[in-house]
Order: structure tokens, then C-alpha cells, then sequence
């Protein structure tokens, strides 16, 4: 059978050859988990928020159908009642929904405010990086 060959003189050689700053990795990833941590929190901030006007419209849908539990004497009552909540349900919509659009709002432009700082950061490391390795050119 064949031999397999052993690079590892070959990559240890290497990489001596061509020294790496392993500085500029490490604060690599610590950039990014702090990036992906504040846009976390950003997500869990609005999923709070979604939940909390989600239950609330839960609970007045509810009790607004505490009257469906009433006994009425005429049976186009029922239908009247039925009639009352689908109206009150209908008005009450589109304040619901703009509530959580006003969420959606926030959550998007606390991540367009999170990616512009993000990007001026990342321009300001770029342009020192930059201008060290040319001062050491130099």
C-alpha cells in the first residue's frame, strides 16, 4: 500500500514562513459576537413587545365575549350580540395593528442605527489598519 505523505513539516514550515497576528482574529470574533449579541437583543426586545400586545389583545377579545355566555330571550339576539363583538373586533384591529407596526418600526431602525454604527466602525479600524501598514512601509 501506498504511504501517505506527512505534510506537517510542510505546513509548519509555512506558516512560519508567513507569520499571522492571530490579535486580528480573536478581535474579529469578539466584533462579531458583540454585533450578533446587539442584534439579539434587538430581536428578543420586539418579540417581548409582540407578545405582551398579543396578550393584550388576547384578554380584551375575551372579554368582550363574556356576553356570548349570556342567555338571550329572543334568538335574534344572539345574532346581534355576534354582530356587536365582530364590530367592536373590527375597530379595535386597526389600533392593535398599528401598535405592532409601531414595534416593527422601532426594531428596524434600532438595526439600521446598530448596522451604520457597526459600518463606521468598521471604516475606522479599516483606515487604521491601513495606515499603520503603511507607516510600517514607509
Amino acid at each position: 500500500m501506498t504511504k501517505t505523505p506527512d505534510f506537517t513539516k510542510a505546513f509548519e514550515s509555512m506558516f512560519t514562513a508567513f507569520p499571522t497576528d492571530m490579535k486580528v482574529f480573536t478581535d474579529a470574533f469578539q466584533n462579531s459576537a458583540e454585533f450578533s449579541g446587539k442584534l439579539a437583543k434587538i430581536a428578543l426586545e420586539a418579540a417581548e413587545k409582540n407578545a405582551e400586545l398579543s396578550q393584550a389583545w388576547t384578554k380584551d377579545t375575551l372579554a368582550k365575549m363574556d356576553v356570548v355566555t349570556e342567555v338571550q330571550k329572543d334568538p335574534s339576539d344572539y345574532a346581534k350580540v355576534v354582530s356587536d363583538i365582530a364590530s367592536s373586533q373590527a375597530q379595535a384591529a386597526p389600533e392593535h395593528i398599528a401598535a405592532f407596526a409601531e414595534v416593527a418600526k422601532k426594531a428596524q431602525m434600532d438595526t439600521v442605527e446598530l448596522m451604520l454604527a457597526a459600518g463606521k466602525d468598521a471604516q475606522a479600524e479599516a483606515t487604521a489598519v491601513v495606515k499603520k501598514a503603511t507607516k510600517k512601509a514607509a
